[in-house]
């Protein structure tokens, strides 16, 4: 009978987090969005709000990594169900880095709204957001629902975007080598993309964490990644 109530306790104490991971998906669903549309309107005032809007994504994930930390030093849990609170803790730090992306691309648009005039691309800095905005979508569902083969599905989409962001690095240079007024602004622009781009590959180790957490391995290919363009600077 105590070991019952020991194990209803763990799975509220679960749920409580997997809430709270849940309010702070949403929190990322709306600044990858919100941030990208900022640029796209030249809405400072939009991009002012993603930027302070961040400290609550953060307070969430200190919160989520402080409450599966109790739960580990409460509960003591073994095998399987510890497994579950570590993956909590993962997919938090993944989706904290991820508003910290959208935060770094409202602080660009700031700076692009003051400057040149080099805003054609974010028409499609915008589109490629919102395919990111919909993988981490499923990938939130996927987690919710313990469904492999949508996290597999979601995991395969990232090529999409890494296809989207090969496509604007060989537009941003070709705007640089015709005219070196247009280095600035691209390469804050190119910036931007490549947040998008890592935004992705969070969203897809979100996914094989719950592949982890379902099946006990990790996917066994290689990440299906499309970026041909891994020598040029990060930004981190």
């Amino acid at each position: 009978m105590e070991e019952q109530h020991i194990a209803s306790a763990f799975d509220r104490d679960l749920e409580a987090i997997q809430a709270r991971i849940m309010k702070m998906g949403g929190l990322v669903e709306a600044a990858i969005m919100e941030s990208a549309r900022a640029l796209e309107t030249r809405d400072e005032e939009l991009a002012q709000k993603v930027r302070a809007d961040d400290k609550a994504i953060d307070g969430l994930e200190e919160l989520i990594n402080e409450e599966a930390a109790r739960v580990i030093a409460i509960r003591a849990p073994a095998a399987v169900d510890l497994r579950v609170v570590l993956s909590v803790m993962k997919i938090a730090g993944n989706l904290e880095r991820i508003g910290d992306y959208a935060k770094n691309i409202a602080k660009r648009t700031g700076v692009l709204i003051q400057g040149h005039d080099a805003l054609d691309s974010a028409a499609a800095l915008r589109r490629m957001a919102r395919e990111v905005e919909l993988m981490l979508k499923d990938a939130l569902d996927a987690y919710i629902q313990r469904d492999v083969e949508l996290a597999g599905d979601v995991i395969t989409r990232d090529r999409d975007v890494d296809q989207m962001y090969n496509a604007l690095f060989r537009e941003f240079l070709t705007h640089m080598m015709e005219d070196p007024r247009n280095i600035t602004p691209c390469m804050h622009l190119h910036f931007i993309a490549k947040n998008i781009e890592r935004m992705g590959d969070h969203v897809t180790s979100i996914c094989e964490e719950l592949i982890y957490l379902v099946t006990g391995s990790r996917p066994e290919d290689d990440r299906p990644k499309a970026d041909t363009t891994s020598t040029t600077p990060q930004e981190v």
